[in-house]
């Protein structure tokens, strides 16, 4: 397992502000790897609890309490959306004088899990959202096979191609038929299956319900569940649009994008770097990897990222709010990007400090005032943040 210090001195930091700390992200992100890889950085008392074991569930079940409160130093609850009624007990040991304990709680972004946390622990708790393996995490030149495979620990670090597209496809069906149901989503596996490859041929477009709701048979409020399903999990992003207050007819839809290419190649039928270069989803694919990346690389909150656009053509792919300002980046799969009509309607509509445009090739360079062509590879030296 490779080393992951971005997210141990994330969860440091959080440890020392909060009593209890929310570890959430996808299954098999890695997660419990990188709780015992803290647990090893910390010199006090660690104590491990695994909610999948039966051992562990039911001396949390019969009195979580009496289990918890003589613990001291970090105390890791892992998989907590299968006893979310231990929230209240956390409740009442965070407020304890001096806190002798700090707890990390691991979980997938199941909706009961934020929900009861977000109830109970109100003031209490922080969250710390673990993607897969992103550009920062890796060497320059394996950014190619992150984009092909994705950012699972297993999927990328999987001897072949060949091998990375099994471990994938096992993932998706494990999820479906054993992952959801845990999580408390009760959808039929073989109804998301056919959902999710839907989705897939959708990636980096608006959302239309409606529409995909006819193609699917159910009503665009179903289809509107099925997708708060895969959100809720960490399987899709929902990018919301920026509003702005202009006389110009701006979109209301959000974008749609699988927050793991690797995931969405398999639905896509791409299993060669070849393959993905001849498939007309390349470009969308290549656009959904940037984003995912330009996100960590500027440490943005989900509530902080948007997109926008206007119904007569202008837009820009990724909007972010930090600090006070907004900065917009485009992205574009070629070699010799130019600044356009649109990037101009950005900057003046929306009073931009600045547009990145992300693109292929190997060479940054200014296009106009406070805008730079920024090459792909280039990303984690020039992206200021």
């Amino acid at each position: 397992m490779r080393d992951r210090p971005i997210h141990l001195n994330a969860l440091e930091k959080h440890l020392r502000a909060d009593p209890v700390v929310g570890l959430l992200g996808a299954r098999q992100v890695g997660k419990t790897t990188l709780a015992r890889e803290l647990a090893k950085r910390r010199r006090g008392a660690v104590h491990f609890f695994d909610l999948e074991s039966s051992a562990d569930l039911a001396r949390l079940t019969a009195d979580p309490l009496l289990a918890l409160s003589p613990l001291r130093g970090l105390v890791v609850l892992d998989e907590i959306q299968r006893l979310p009624e231990v929230f209240p007990t956390l409740r009442v040991l965070a407020d304890r004088p001096r806190s002798p304990a700090r707890f990390l709680v691991l979980g997938s972004a199941s909706p009961e899990l934020l929900r009861q946390s977000s109830e109970t622990l109100a003031g209490r708790i922080s969250y710390h959202s673990l993607p897969g393996f992103t550009l920062p995490e890796i060497p320059a030149n394996e950014a190619d096979r992150l984009w092909l495979r994705g950012g699972f620990p297993r999927a990328f670090t999987a001897r072949s191609h060949a091998d990375s597209l099994r471990w994938r496809n096992n993932f998706i069906r494990s999820f479906l038929e054993r992952d959801l149901g845990q999580l408390g989503i009760p959808f039929p596996s073989g109804t998301m299956d056919r959902f999710w490859a839907m989705l897939a041929h959708g990636h980096g477009q608006l959302w239309n319900g409606s529409e995909l709701g006819r193609a699917f048979g159910v009503s665009h409020h179903a289809a509107r569940r099925y997708l708060e399903a895969l959100e809720s999990t960490f399987m899709v992003r929902c990018l919301k649009p920026w509003h702005a207050n202009l006389r110009k007819r701006q979109v209301k839809s959000p974008k749609i994008y699988f927050r793991d290419t690797g995931l969405l190649h398999c639905f896509l039928g791409v299993s060669t770097r070849e393959e993905l270069e001849r498939h007309p989803k390349v470009g969308a694919s290549w656009e959904g990897f940037i984003i995912e990346n330009l996100i960590q690389i500027l440490g943005a909150e989900e509530r902080q990222c948007y997109f926008w656009a206007t119904h007569t053509g202008a837009e820009i792919d990724l909007v972010v709010q930090q600090r006070g300002r907004l900065r917009g980046f485009e992205i574009k799969r070629t070699a010799a990007p130019k600044f356009t009509r649109s990037m101009r309607s950005a900057l003046d509509d929306l009073q931009l400090s600045r547009i990145d445009v992300i693109h292929a090739g190997e060479e940054s360079f200014p296009l106009a005032r406070r805008v730079q062509a920024v090459s792909a590879d280039r990303m984690l030296e020039e992206i200021q943040v």
